[in-house]
């Protein structure tokens, strides 16, 4: 991975220059954008690394057992840290996404598909079940759960079958529902998540480490709440089903129909957020202070189509520039959040991707403004880019090679837009997740 912290050599502060607009002697400094929404975006992926978050969370010793069960796209490297934080005997099972394990010594890492599950996810899925289920009154469970849990944790409830499941996550996915709608209807197709996986160690005492993709950061969407009860309903998942126009066999309208009930609730449970977006934003907007930039968090939690989110912060980039309202320039507008696209075309985009060509559209070319928007996994939709950057010269670069912006908006080839122009932004995999990732630079 390319990692740039705040002690890289991409410094967005070089040497002063004397400012043609000072009269007083002092110093104006020259920001070099790139490097700057760079390093940002790199603090922000510093302050959800679970090397350094983990530790301070893990549990004393039990009496009995510690087993250590988890799954997403942290949780292979939150294992490894308990280890390294834990001298204790330690055993478990942990499931991430294909290119995201680490090795560890003494809990057991298996790989499996994200988004759209696979047969590995039910195999490791039933290893954690099992393990779980081993667990005793003298025992400690940690549980680590991180984004993508959701995929990668995958037992279909009987009725169900994988196919059917692999399918409707997929519909799912192209169909523009939010995150939360999203994990409602998978809750409401599995057999671990909505509190099922720690209702399977409920005599044992349990802690839960979180590493929230989610806006809000509720513990019952994240990875669809593995060891969260669930407050949702069966009813709710239908109306999301038929809201969005999914395509479901009969036999799962007729399960969903039923009263599925609530998993059983644990008598001994901790859950402890341990990096969120909103952190990470909070460690951009340090960065920028110490560059002598204003920050302004707008929020940690925007939803809605990628395309619609990226008007309204052109607007208010514009704003900024014109009016000097909410602030004035030079500053950097900072948000987070999960965003959507529904797909129309048949192009390569993610949703950040998407964002930012319909940002670079909004803003027309205009001067002293730039941006980076970034998923904090290292990969913006099934692309393995994390986002791109935009600047002033962002249209007119792509025209000059012969491209059309808006077309490929229309049909949600942003990736294709920005490999073209060699905008994009590549961490490699992060092994952690706290959602997208926006900055927009305005000098």
């Amino acid at each position: 991975m390319l990692f740039h912290g705040p002690n890289a050599a991409c410094n967005p502060r070089p040497a002063p220059r004397k400012s043609a607009h000072d009269v007083s002697g002092a110093f104006e400094f020259m920001i070099e954008p790139r490097p700057f929404l760079r390093q940002m975006f790199d603090a922000a992926l510093q302050a959800a690394d679970p090397d350094h978050v983990v530790a301070p969370f893990v549990p004393a010793p039990p009496k009995g057992r510690m087993i250590v069960l988890g799954a997403g796209k942290a949780a292979a490297k939150m294992a490894r840290a308990v280890e390294n934080a834990y001298d204790g005997p330690l055993e478990g099972t942990v499931v991430t996404r294909y290119g995201h394990a680490v090795h560890c010594d003494r809990i057991t890492v298996r790989e499996a598909a994200h988004p759209v599950p696979d047969l590995a996810g039910v195999e490791a899925t039933q290893e954690i079940l099992d393990s779980a289920s081993t667990a005793t009154a003298d025992d400690l469970v940690l549980f680590l759960i991180s984004g993508g849990g959701s995929s990668l944790l995958t037992a279909p409830r009987d009725g169900v079958s994988l196919a059917q499941k692999q399918d409707i996550n997929a519909q799912l996915l192209r169909s523009g529902a939010a995150i939360d709608e999203m994990n409602c209807v998978r809750k409401h197709l599995s057999a671990v998540k909505g509190g099922r996986l720690a209702a399977a160690a409920s005599a044992a005492e349990q802690v839960t480490l979180l590493i929230s993709d989610v806006p809000g950061d509720d513990p019952g969407v994240i990875a669809s709440g593995p060891t969260v009860p669930d407050d949702t309903h069966a009813a709710q998942a239908l109306a999301i089903i038929d809201r969005y126009g999914l395509d479901i066999p009969t036999s799962i309208r007729a399960l969903l129909s039923e009263n599925t009930g609530q998993a059983a609730r644990p008598r001994r449970s901790a859950h402890h957020m341990i990096a969120s977006p909103q952190m990470a934003l909070e460690a951009a907007a340090k960065v920028a202070k110490a560059a002598g930039i204003t920050p302004m968090i707008l929020s940690d939690r925007i939803e809605g189509e990628a395309r619609d989110v990226a008007k309204t912060l052109a607007a208010i980039a514009m704003q900024v520039q014109d009016h000097g309202q909410p602030l004035k320039a030079p500053c950097v507008l900072l948000s987070g959040g999960e965003t959507t696209v529904t797909v129309r075309g048949n192009g390569r985009g993610g949703r950040n991707v998407e964002f930012q060509l319909a940002l670079a559209l909004d803003l027309a070319g205009r001067t002293g403004i730039h941006a980076i928007a970034c998923d904090t996994d290292g990969v913006d939709g099934a692309v393995e880019n994390a986002g791109a950057f935009i600047g002033p010269d962002t249209l007119s670069r792509a025209t000059s090679l012969g491209l059309s912006p808006q077309t490929l908006l229309d049909n949600n080839d942003a990736h294709g837009f920005f490999e073209t122009l060699r905008d994009t932004v590549v961490t490699g995999p992060t092994m952690t997740n706290v959602n997208d990732f926006r900055a927009i630079f305005i000098q």
